[in-house]
């Protein structure tokens, strides 16, 4: 899909934050709620927007555990990556799974709310996989930045699009 100024602006202020009315969009966009509203269901309905979520600050809640995972296979075969990688994702712990290259097969992102909580997904996910053969860990001690905004192209707005103040 080709995305035009206009879209790149609604993504820009979707992403900084996807909670803020129809109305208060068009507003900080420069253009009528009408657009914004069929520009932003178009934006959806073609996938360009994923979904919309509340961030949460894992601190305000329990502070947990974050750990990132290498995770080398034996056979890399096209049906075992996939074996692999539907496991993982079905697993509500692995937050994030990429498939990487060059290195180990997997990469994984997962939060969970303690060591034993750890253990068990470990026995779940790695050990009990025969194809399994190298697991690398790294655990999280601080979080210096957490952003999942994607950097979009410049944009120029015609003057009349331009947002206000």
């Amino acid at each position: 899909m080709e995305l035009d100024p206009l879209d790149l602006r609604l993504l820009e202020l979707l992403q900084t934050d996807a909670s803020q009315s129809n109305l208060a969009l068009a507003e900080r966009a420069g253009v009528s709620p009408a657009t914004t509203l069929r520009r932003v269901r178009r934006l959806i309905d073609t996938g360009v927007i994923e979904r919309q979520v509340a961030l949460l600050n894992p601190a305000a809640i329990d502070t947990g555990l974050t750990a990132l995972l290498e995770v080398t296979l034996d056979r890399q075969g096209a049906e075992h990556l996939d074996a692999f990688e539907a496991r993982a994702v079905a697993e509500a712990a692995v937050q994030q799974c990429w498939r990487v290259s060059p290195g180990p097969d997997f990469v994984l992102v997962l939060w969970v709310p303690d060591m034993p909580a750890y253990r068990a997904l470990v026995q779940r996910l790695l050990t009990q996989d025969a194809n399994v053969r190298n697991v690398k860990a790294y655990f999280s001690v601080k979080r210096a930045k957490f952003d999942p905004r994607i950097t979009l192209p410049s944009i120029t707005l015609p003057p009349s699009a331009a947002p206000g103040p």
